[in-house]
């Protein structure tokens, strides 16, 4: 569904991304992990196309990226921290990318409903503590029923019971035959969600393997003892 192949990108003398090659297809939900400055926010964005790689290319359903643009309309972004205008409320937030998509059927609500968002409506943005902020940001990338999710530290700021309602989300929706993508740092999280780790380190992938070949390689069950082991090595 989403191939890059020898993707690279500097700025100035940095080395953002190094030939960075990796296959993700439906029904995978995928942990993009690493250390900071590894290279996971350069590579979704290049994937968004918020940055536009030096060499190498991207297809999305076959398609190279840099020739079309209407498959975004296909892809759901939690970015970690949400910016929104600060007057407008939630309810003109969202009706607001309802607009911009031209979408006002056919939409999942489900994480409205469930954060109790439809209750808070009229607050605005600015008075929004960050728990709710992710919410919204939440609620936003799977309004649209899209194929493909990318969701950059979705659970941060999250109460437990919140960050346990978008666990469950996420797992419905992969079971649908969704991609999606993961950033987190907090290993834990990911343990009943992902089938598949991507690691980068200093703009390269190091491995791109199934949960159960890494369960294996390292004799860890757990995945952030199963990191721990293949950075000691």
């Amino acid at each position: 569904m989403i191939i890059a192949s020898n993707v690279s990108k500097k700025f100035g003398k940095l080395k953002a991304l190094d030939d960075v090659s990796m296959t993700c297809n439906r029904g995978e939900c995928i942990a993009l992990i690493g250390p900071n400055a590894s290279g996971k926010t350069t590579l979704i964005k290049t994937i968004l196309g918020m940055v536009v790689q030096d060499s190498g290319f991207i297809t999305f359903n076959g398609n190279n990226i840099l020739h079309s643009w209407q498959y975004r309309d296909q892809i759901g972004y939690m970015p970690q921290i949400g910016r929104y205008p600060d007057n407008m409320t939630i309810g003109q937030v969202l009706n607001m990318m309802k607009d911009i998509r031209g979408r006002n059927e056919d939409l999942d609500e489900d994480l409205i409903q469930q954060f109790g968002l439809n209750q808070l409506m009229a607050k605005r943005m600015r008075t929004l503590s960050g728990g709710t902020r992710q919410k919204v940001s939440a609620s936003l990338a799977f309004l649209f029923n899209p194929a493909v999710l990318i969701l950059d530290e979705p659970t941060a700021g999250l109460d437990p019971l919140s960050s346990e309602i978008l666990k469950e989300k996420i797992i419905r929706e992969k079971q649908k035959g969704k991609l999606i993508l993961i950033t987190s740092h907090i290993l834990s999280e990911l343990d009943d969600l992902v089938t598949q780790v991507i690691y980068m380190q200093e703009g390269k992938v190091l491995f791109h393997k199934s949960i159960e070949t890494l369960q294996q390689d390292t004799g860890e069950e757990k995945l952030n003892r199963a990191i721990a082991h293949f950075m000691r090595k």
